[in-house]
């Protein structure tokens, strides 16, 4: 007979002791359960001691989280967080240094755990922090020690950094600026600084006075790959807390100071991988330039603005210089004015230059084109939107020059009129020859080219003719797979393809994803790993540091059953996007965004999936597992592509041949049967 879900079979380990196998009682305090654990061994004072998990970040068990205790799971009978958080109060302000950096050390390490943290705080705990920071006397690995205890403690919104004393900063601002510091100090010391800019307009003004822009530039030219992240992180962050006047000024500083090339040439094309995180700051960094742009996108033409008249009449001048010269030596004022105004007629309506010799019914107007290729570019680059959370996709040839945009556009309107003339277009084709450049734009756009260089090439290559075989090709590819005949095969080759899909699915879900934990008020440092079992029995996650990329099963120490699966949330039904403050919610997260409730009380383990790929091969993968359909889009795309493989290898031997509608019809029985062979006469 099962035991009741009220009762959990586990086991309890201490130091130097036989464990114990005790069935806990869920409904029993826990006060009750830590007595006869302690009175089994002969423990007096079990007020002292405390239960707590022996893998992962071993969390101690209280009554808010004890219902997540499991089935076999072992705990640790250990000391009580309140004397443990008076033990390295005590220990942390000791004359030995070898005790006071074993205390410090502990300390970062048990700050993970929101009871012990509250008890170590409630103690004025980060009192005596500050003071072996500001006192400045540590140094290597103490202080390092240190800064990690605080960044621990803060993580759990106890104390707000407007309580920081201008002694403290300063001291971890001198960490950053100073060159003779230890690189995990250092690194430390940006990530605090990155933590507090947000968080109050004066600690924004504060980072932003006392740490430049230029010490940021030094600390990305390091070879310190965490380094030049920290460093990375910190830029970003002020360039998001900033004001629009703020950002301009911060923008073209770096600009004048070339950090687009270094980061072309020493952050992107370096032999080193680029990293999920780095990658992110990267694509905020092109988002914040490019945003820029987005006053003179929703700025309208002002006829009476002299600077706008003076750019309009230096373009007409640049367009059509040799004529101008000869007019203003033999026109009068009026002819000249006259000859001005034909002028800016033709440069509306045409590419001066090139199309000056067509006819005039093949005019490309250049001002119309202009202004929509513009919008179309915007369009493409999304500025004026918001900038993700968690996006990673950035444009390399972004960081390659200094006036992206610009650049582009000369490409691109170089591409309108060449397309133009490709199509033979006149002035009702407008329309039609923007969304072939719009798509010329996109398609190249999607092969990631490193250098405008290379865009120009290939966008250049990709010609109408090519577009229109495109097409073609789709289009004939969407016509074959509508007969009649062909979705019927498309029906019977469905099953097993979507088997193919699921199996597919269950083993990207045991080879495991690298997720990051996101909180409401930043982007944060901190990962965990998930995959499921070889026998997709059970689920295995855990934490673990940066740069790791494949986690054995064996190190990740919390487990899901998969028996114990109940349902998939996503979206806006998650628990953990419910919890973000005041309902601002980034787009994106919510996109990404799904939670698996399991056992009997429903707890959630929560995700962010750090791209939408991973997001439906997860939530697929996770849907199998529950004996549920595959919903997401991926599904539907991968089952084209199969049934799209798998029809032209049947249809192979039909090409060429018209498939009909229906079936011929089937013949008429023949009058009699005497042509067939009669085996009831065995020759003898």
């Amino acid at each position: 007979m099962p035991p009741p879900k009220d009762v959990v079979k586990i086991a309890i380990q201490m130091v130097g002791a036989i464990p114990q196998l005790i069935e806990l009682h869920q409904t029993k305090p826990l006060a009750s359960v830590l007595k006869d654990v302690c009175d089994a061994w002969s423990l007096p004072n079990a007020e002292r001691y405390a239960l707590q998990y022996t893998d992962g970040r071993q969390t101690y068990i209280t009554e808010s989280n004890r219902r997540e205790i499991k089935n076999g799971s072992i705990l640790r009978l250990t000391t009580s967080p309140d004397q443990e958080a008076e033990r390295l109060y005590s220990g942390i302000q000791s004359n030995n240094s070898d005790v006071k950096t074993d205390s410090l050390k502990k300390l970062a390490s048990l700050s993970q755990d929101v009871t012990f943290a509250q008890e170590f705080i409630n103690r004025n705990g980060l009192k005596q922090i500050f003071y072996i920071v500001e006192e400045g006397n540590a140094t290597g690995e103490m202080l390092a020690h240190t800064l990690k205890a605080f960044m621990e403690l803060m993580e759990h919104d106890f104390v707000s950094w407007e309580t920081l004393s201008a002694a403290f900063i300063r001291k971890i601002v001198s960490y950053v600026n100073m060159n003779a510091v230890d690189a995990s100090v250092q690194q430390l010391s940006l990530s605090i600084l990155e933590n507090m800019v947000p968080t109050s307009r004066l600690l924004f003004e504060l980072v932003k006075k006392e740490v430049t822009l230029d010490r940021l530039l030094t600390h990305l030219q390091v070879t310190n790959a965490q380094l030049q992240l920290k460093a990375m992180a910190l830029l970003i962050a002020l360039l998001l807390a900033a004001t629009d006047a703020e950002r301009r000024d911060m923008m073209d500083y770096l600009r004048e100071k070339n950090i687009r090339q270094f980061i072309h040439k020493n952050i992107i094309h370096t032999s080193e991988p680029l990293g999920d995180e780095m990658a992110h700051y990267l694509y905020v960094l092109q988002s914040v330039s490019l945003n820029l742009c987005e006053r003179r996108m929703r700025s309208s033409m002002d006829p009476y603005s002299q600077e706008q008249r003076e750019l309009l009449h230096s373009l007409r001048q640049t367009a059509f210089e040799s004529e101008s010269e000869v007019s203003a030596s033999n026109f009068s004022t009026e002819r000249r004015r006259s000859l001005c105004a034909k002028e800016f007629r033709k440069l509306g309506f045409t590419f001066v230059l090139e199309n000056s010799s067509r006819e005039d019914k093949h005019e490309c107007p250049f001002a119309r084109s202009s202004i929509q290729l513009t919008l179309i570019l915007c369009e493409i680059l999304h500025i004026g939107e918001p900038c993700s959370e968690t996006a990673q996709a950035f444009y390399p040839m972004f960081f390659g020059q200094d006036h992206f945009f610009e650049e582009l556009f000369c490409i691109c309107i170089q591409l309108v009129n060449k397309t133009w003339k490709e199509m033979r277009a006149t002035q009702e084709d407008f329309d039609k020859v923007l969304q072939v450049v719009r798509e010329q734009i996109t398609r190249t756009l999607s092969l990631k080219p490193t250098s405008l260089e290379l865009f120009k090439i290939r966008v250049n290559t990709l010609n109408y003719s090519e577009i229109l075989k495109l097409r073609q090709t789709e289009r004939l590819h969407q016509e074959e797979t509508l007969a009649v005949p062909v979705l019927e095969l498309r029906e019977r080759l469905k099953p097993e393809l979507l088997e193919l899909i699921r199996q597919q699915r269950l083993l990207h879900l045991c080879e495991g994803t690298l997720f990051r934990k996101i909180s409401s008020r930043r982007r944060q440092d901190k990962l965990w790993y998930c995959r499921l079992s070889p026998n997709h029995k059970v689920l295995h996650y855990g934490d673990v540091e940066e740069g790791v990329h494949s986690v054995p099963i064996e190190s990740l120490l919390e487990k899901i059953p998969v028996a114990d699966m109940k349902m998939l949330l996503v979206g806006k039904e998650c628990p953990h996007t419910k919890e973000k403050s005041s309902g601002k919610q980034n787009k994106d997260v919510l996109e990404l965004a799904f939670s698996l409730v399991y056992d009997v009380e429903e707890y959630c383990l929560n995700f962010v999936a750090p791209t939408r790929y991973e997001f439906c091969l997860w939530t697929d993968g996770l849907n199998v597992l529950l004996g549920k359909e595959m919903t997401s889009e991926r599904m539907q795309t991968d089952l084209d592509v199969l049934l799209s493989m798998e029809l032209k290898l049947r249809l192979l031997d039909l090409e060429n041949i018209n498939i009909p509608d229906t079936p011929p019809p089937v013949p008429k029985p023949p009058s009699n049967l005497n042509f067939c062979y009669d085996f009831s006469h065995t020759e003898q």
